[in-house]
């Protein structure tokens, strides 16, 4: 990685992890350490050149740009703008065009690399206690994100075939793996919302190195399927998960454990189109499947009746209690990517080319990363469970200490952080498992007529309505 001034480069390495409370001197402040920086940048071998927009500052003012409300080039860059006028520094032009040929010199493995690094290294040094019986759970899930409607995002994600073109916009599948114990992101993939292997299920085939033996994966009745559990289980990896619809339990058959409990014999299906024959040929005859019925009870209801098929076949030690309560938590994930598109507003992204489209939401989930690591500071000098405590909440508190960490002396920069945790930790999530809503709007919408067809034949219609 070349350089010529290696002393700014540190200058800026130590910044940008000052924005996110990161200090050696911290629980779990090595989560952004320069080390790791180094050796991203140079796996990317991305060269370090005198200007404004080094790869460090990009990296800085995008990490900016998708934490704030305000999610504009312009805003990014007036914030860039008044940090270097309060460090004495030369001013930089307040236009966004150099910015932005900036984000899209450094490469995207910069953006995913450094997600999966700060993710795995927050959920490695968990501790033991917010694992489950000593076990690393982490939940797949995907949800779907769109984008402008730009010639190049239309090409590479589609938007839905039932849309006129023109009218509706690109969308994408994602998924994630998160980290039950702490929330982080430990990897994540995207493709387009239809087409063939374009499903959660294919997504979950590119993200099979997220999960390492002993691992137990928690996730929902369309990941249920026996040639992913097989694989997962070849690997050393079991799985919670519901069962899909389509497979029939009958708990009159296998070897019974107790009342809805049972072992069940999955017969080997048929091989399917994407899985090449020696590995099909590499797979058991059969998988041995413990098949539970959960109860929810929720007062004023029914009982809410779920079957989940879990490798986890020790009675003693996973009880019926220990799983009901471990698969409710797969909800948490549900909550990690409502965070991600509510709270840092990813649902609707603002780049125009699938490359930068996936740095910005590496970028969100980097962002989101960061925030987990300063919670799990916080639930540890606390003695308290991180997801007890509220990311929207972290969040706030977390942009309104920033600006006075510039300038700050180290052990101002730790009184400065110990005031940060005191304040997170007040912003707690109330214990509400059965909580239900309705899923309605309680403020009626502007009364704007829906755009049925593209802008420009909008404009020439109101140009022909104007001339009659």
């Amino acid at each position: 990685m070349r350089h010529s001034n290696p002393g700014r480069v540190l200058q800026q390495m130590n910044l940008l992890r000052r924005q996110f409370a990161q200090s050696d001197e911290l629980p779990f402040g090595n989560m952004l350490s320069s080390e790791m920086l180094r050796e991203v940048l140079a796996e990317a071998k991305v060269t370090f050149v005198d200007r404004i927009y080094t790869p460090l500052t990009t990296l800085l003012v995008f990490l900016w740009q998708v934490i704030s409300q305000d999610h504009s080039c312009r805003a990014a860059v007036s914030k860039l703008l008044a940090h270097r006028a309060a460090q004495g520094e030369r001013s930089c032009s307040a236009e966004t065009g150099g910015y932005c040929v900036a984000r899209k010199r450094l490469p995207e493995p910069v953006f995913h690399s450094l997600v999966r690094k700060t993710g795995r290294q927050l959920h490695d040094q968990a501790p033991a206690d917010w694992r489950f019986k000593g076990r690393a759970v982490k939940v797949f899930d995907g949800s779907t994100v769109s984008m402008p409607d730009t010639g190049a995002n239309q090409a590479e994600y589609p938007q839905g075939p039932n849309q006129k073109p023109g009218v509706g916009f690109p969308i994408a599948r994602i998924a994630a793996v998160f980290s039950l114990a702490c929330g982080a992101v430990i990897d994540w993939s995207i493709c387009r919302y239809q087409g063939k292997g374009q499903s959660e299920l294919g997504l979950l085939r590119l993200l099979r190195q997220a999960f390492q033996p002993g691992d137990v994966m928690l996730a929902d009745r369309y990941l249920c399927s026996w040639s992913e559990l097989a694989i997962l289980r070849q690997h050393g990896v079991d799985f919670v998960a519901r069962i899909h619809q389509a497979r029939k339990t009958d708990f009159r058959r296998g070897k019974r454990l107790g009342d809805n409990d049972h072992l069940a014999t999955w017969k080997k299906p048929r091989k399917p189109e994407w899985m090449d024959q020696a590995q099909y040929d590499a797979l058991p005859a059969d998988m041995v499947v413990r098949e539970v019925r959960l109860e929810v009870r929720i007062p004023g209801f029914r009982p809410d009746r779920l079957t989940i098929a879990t490798s986890l076949l020790d009675v003693e030690l996973f009880s019926l209690d220990d799983l009901t309560e471990l698969y409710r938590q797969r909800w948490h994930a549900e909550l990690d990517l409502r965070s991600l598109k509510q709270t840092m507003q990813m649902d609707v992204l603002r780049c125009k080319t699938p490359q930068l489209v996936r740095k910005e939401i590496s970028t969100h989930l980097l962002a989101y990363n960061l925030v987990r690591t300063i919670m799990a500071q916080a639930a540890t000098q606390h003695a308290l469970a991180p997801r007890t405590i509220s990311f929207k909440g972290t969040l706030q508190t977390l942009i309104a200490f920033q600006p006075h960490w510039e300038c700050a002396s180290t052990d101002q920069f730790l009184h400065l952080h110990q005031e940060l945790l005191t304040a997170i930790v007040t912003h707690r999530v109330g214990d509400r498992p059965d909580r239900f809503e309705p899923r309605k709007r309680k403020r009626r919408p502007k009364p704007y007529s829906l755009l049925t067809q593209p802008r420009a034949q909008a404009r020439e219609a109101m140009v022909r309505k104007r001339l009659k």
